[in-house]
């Protein structure tokens, strides 16, 4: 993909104004746009044309986007010199990993995902058609939802640490206090998700949060 340009001239911008505008947008990137926890992140300017108006530019040339999403596939970034009165935008390619949690042995629907189920790959994100786990703690003890395969990688909604119906232990949590009851769960809930649970005893229907392998948490 061409990168986007003013203007042509009859002077063509040499080879090494070229990368030297390339570089700037990729610097740009790394510097500009959040790291995934735990991963890499690495910018890939596109080709830009050669006919295109570009200087020596005396001073250090100035790079500048709109856009800072991090979640982005890619990234135009607007690479100028002032004082030579040049400007050109810059497409660059983002190329996010980041550590997921993935199958090491396959499993069926209902099964529980134990320490020598899974491991952690670094994959590129951006191919990531939904949310998945980056740590295994996040999903040993999870039931899976689904039939899933060697080798792929575990989705929040591919397992449930707390699933509909389970008999759960709702800890309720109030100025250093913690009591504990039984609840029946009403929806599945990965860790960290609010979901909905009916305590047996009174019956009432509250918002959780999950908290671990069928315990819930509220806070009040």
């Amino acid at each position: 993909m061409l990168s986007l340009f003013f203007s042509f001239s009859s002077h063509s911008a040499t080879p090494e104004q070229i990368t030297h505008i390339q570089t700037i947008a990729e610097q740009y990137i790394i510097e500009n746009i959040e790291q995934p926890a735990g991963g890499t992140l690495e910018a890939k300017a596109a080709n830009i044309d050669s006919r295109i108006f570009a200087s020596d530019c005396p001073t250090e040339l100035i790079a500048s986007s709109r856009s800072t999403n991090s979640n982005a596939s890619n990234i135009t970034v607007l690479v100028e010199c002032p004082e030579d009165n040049w400007k050109t935008y810059v497409s660059v390619r983002l190329i996010r990993t980041g550590p997921q949690a993935t199958l090491t042995t396959s499993l069926n629907k209902g099964e529980i995902i134990s320490a020598h189920d899974v491991t952690i790959n670094m994959v590129d994100l951006q191919r990531l058609r939904r949310q998945g786990f980056s740590t295994i703690n996040a999903v040993i003890g999870a039931k899976v939802k689904k039939n899933l395969r060697s080798g792929e990688i575990i989705e929040q909604n591919d397992i449930c640490v707390v699933c509909r119906n389970d008999i759960v232990t709702i800890k309720a949590v109030k100025s250093g206090m913690t009591i504990t009851t039984k609840g029946v769960a009403l929806s599945d809930g990965s860790h960290g998700e609010q979901i909905r649970v009916k305590n047996s005893k009174s019956n009432r229907i509250i918002d959780a949060r999950v908290s671990d392998i069928s315990e819930v948490t509220v806070i009040f």
